[in-house]
């Protein structure tokens, strides 16, 4: 339901609750999936995969965290079709309510040893939901955020919805260390606590119900903006928004699928690839817990790691993610500057040099303490890069579609990417360090050719900063397509 448009004077929406709703949203949505990004490395491997392979089991987990993105676009779809018709507000709400009633329950999951096979279909399901929600929350956020920007600052604005992303993995990974320190460690502090694999890692989960209060009540603050009002009062509205995004736009649907697919794949390198690749003992390390009575170890057959402990690397990735805020911040004013198209074709070139240099930057040094340093800069470089390419998305994606079809259009891209991208990534990252005998620099290759790919499709695509939304309706009969 939207709402007539207040006078040109004063904007519908203040401007402190335009950042806080896209910006607080965002932050408990990405707080809700990165949650569940960390417990599939650290977790969900032991709890609901135990196939006595380590390997194997986190193949597992990873591919249940990668279903959730083959749900995303369905999110797309649903979400976009009543963004489309009926405004924005309700529909953020309800992915709201989606994505923390999931993860709420995933903290009350039985694992394998209580019921079986049945614990990891129970994951699946509340997984696919979470993915479901996730569909629909990003254009929302990043509609809210647009539309109601002033003339020349749209990417900057766009930037807050984008900015949930890096807080929301502060966020979550603080709330797992907290845990862990809070809870005995009697094997010593490097050695995962077994408080923590019985019931410490369900609080993060259980925790998402109350940000979830404070994210529904600023959201229900919201009112429609002018953009979609005008739209609505024009009769440019959809009955069938997708038919109209596929029949009339499908060209910049694809164009932004590809553009998003490096950032896609950088995005979950640098978080869910790099905890397992730094947490996995080294050769030496599994031979170690080995002849201390541990799991038997197979030299023919590990696939070593860096070796560092969890809390360790957790805290470097947090140091490396306030990189990643603060350029997604940064990055917002140089791309209305000088435009979206040029800025990511600098950074995406960037991207697939940065590809090149894994095996510089994560192989394991004879002194632990420039293997450290190295990983730290690795994670500052490669966080920097991720928030240059994911800031501008929050106005980019969006400038490709008219009003009348803009959630759908920019939901569809954004979430198709992601199956593209986040889905497959994990899967393939672990795949291709075990092909490499434990070197990431498979990995790296792999990172630099998804940014081949969003070169080109950066390169024949147009550039948007100068797009007006007012003019940009989308203009028909409300019954047609």
């Amino acid at each position: 339901m939207s709402h007539a448009p207040a006078p040109s004077t004063t904007p519908v929406n203040p401007r402190s609750r335009v950042i806080t709703a896209s910006l607080v949203g965002t932050t408990i949505e990405f707080y809700d999936f990165y949650v569940y990004a960390t417990a599939a490395v650290l977790v969900f491997p032991l709890l609901f995969f135990p196939t006595g392979n380590d390997t194997t089991a986190l193949l597992l987990s990873f591919s249940v965290f990668g279903a959730a993105m083959v749900a995303r676009p369905i999110g797309a779809v649903v979400f976009g079709h009543f963004g489309d018709r009926f405004g924005r507000k309700a529909t953020l709400v309800a992915s709201l309510l989606t994505m923390g009633i999931a993860t709420f329950l995933i903290g009350f999951l039985p694992t394998f040893t209580e019921i079986g096979v049945w614990a990891a279909v129970l994951l699946l399901v509340l997984r696919l939901a979470q993915g479901f929600a996730l569909g629909g929350e990003w254009s929302g956020a990043a509609l809210v955020a647009t539309e109601n920007a002033p003339q020349g600052k749209r990417a900057w604005y766009g930037t807050f919805p984008q900015l949930g992303a890096p807080i929301g993995f502060i966020i979550a990974n603080t709330v797992f260390l907290l845990i862990n320190f809070a809870l005995p460690h009697p094997d010593g502090p490097a050695v995962r606590s077994e408080a923590f694999l019985e019931w410490g890692w369900r609080v993060p989960f259980l925790f998402s119900a109350v940000m979830v209060i404070v994210g529904l009540w600023v959201r229900l603050r919201l009112v429609e903006s002018e953009t979609f009002s005008s739209a609505e009062k024009k009769g440019a509205l959809r009955k069938f928004p997708l038919g109209e995004v596929v029949r009339r736009h499908w060209w910049p649907m694809i164009l932004g699928t590809f553009i998003m697919l490096a950032t896609y794949v950088l995005f979950y390198l640098m978080t869910s690839f790099t905890l397992a690749y730094g947490t996995k003992a080294t050769a030496e390390g599994a031979q170690a817990a080995a002849d201390a009575g541990g799991p038997a170890f197979d030299p023919s057959t590990y696939v070593a790691g860096l070796g560092f402990g969890y809390t360790d690397f957790v805290i470097m990735q947090i140091i490396g993610v306030v990189f990643f805020g603060i350029f997604t911040l940064l990055s917002g004013p140089v791309a209305d500057s000088i435009g979206r198209r040029r800025l990511l074709l600098w950074i995406t070139a960037a991207i697939a040099v940065f590809g090149l240099l894994f095996s510089v930057f994560l192989a394991p040094q004879v002194d632990p303490k420039f293997t450290g340093a190295l990983v730290q800069a690795f994670l500052i470089l490669g966080f920097m890069l991720m928030g240059a390419t994911f800031g501008p998305m929050g106005a980019l994606l969006p400038e490709l579609f008219p009003t009348n079809v803009r959630y759908t259009g920019s939901a569809i891209a954004y979430n198709v990417s992601s199956i593209l991208g986040a889905a497959l990534a994990p899967v393939v990252a672990t795949t291709l360090w075990a092909m490499a005998g434990g070197s990431p620099w498979l990995v790296g290759v792999y990172l630099s050719g998804s940014a081949v790919l969003t070169l080109i499709a950066l390169w024949l695509s147009k550039e948007t900063k100068d797009i007006d939304y007012e003019s940009n309706l989308g203009l028909g009969e409300t019954g047609s397509l």
